[in-house]
């Protein structure tokens, strides 16, 4: 088996996903996500908002755990704009999902107990929905699972990345994914499949 670095494997992680149509972005703070957030859902509504307003809505989006965070995605915000007229703000479109805006970056950098940061975001309508861990070709995809559960205990709470509704882990050889979730274990993450059951394991 031939031996390729993280870095190398990231790399063309992201070289893939340009090539099926994802913005590569460099945002690499919780400032800079949350600035792209607010362009990224100006350019999805087709409407652009005020500082203020943009703090209605971020209070909004703050509320609950992961399942709850979900359901607020799901659904449209009203939004009592600064000269008092309502509007209402989609989040995500799950009907036409291509009217969605995907972007990829990597190497996010959040302070919390510890700074971590994180190999490959995955962000839709500047959300990041889908955080990517990868080691390199043919390491331990538990080294990568256990990475991800020390980012739940030391960064995550409290940030952007509390919107993570999937994680994937990757050495290149074997990739799995699996649900958001604080009190996950190894058991819960699972292969890609056909339609013949046959896992889909690179």
């Amino acid at each position: 088996m031939a031996t390729q670095s993280e870095a190398v494997l990231e790399a063309n992680l992201i070289k893939q996903l340009v090539s099926l149509e994802y913005e590569k972005v460099s945002v690499v703070s919780e400032d800079e996500l949350l600035a792209n957030l607010k362009s990224q859902l100006e350019k999805h509504n087709k409407k652009s908002f005020t500082a203020s307003e943009f703090k209605r809505i971020t209070n909004h989006l703050n509320k609950g755990n992961v399942f709850e965070k979900a359901k607020i995605l799901r659904d449209k915000f009203a939004l009592t704009r600064d000269d008092g007229t309502n509007d209402y703000i989609e989040f995500l479109d799950s009907e036409h999902w291509c009217q969605n805006l995907f972007q990829v970056t990597s190497q996010v950098t959040i302070e919390g107990t510890y700074k971590n940061r994180y190999d490959v975001t995955l962000l839709i309508n500047g959300f990041p929905l889908v955080q990517i861990e990868l080691k390199k070709r043919g390491g331990e995809l538990k080294e990568a699972f256990d990475q991800i559960c020390r980012y739940h205990r030391h960064s995550y709470s409290g940030t952007m990345f509390d919107f993570i509704q999937l994680f994937v882990i990757s050495n290149g050889v074997n990739t799995k994914y699996y649900a958001n979730n604080k009190k996950q274990s190894f058991k819960q993450t699972f292969y890609w499949a056909d339609k013949e059951n046959k896992n889909i394991t690179n």
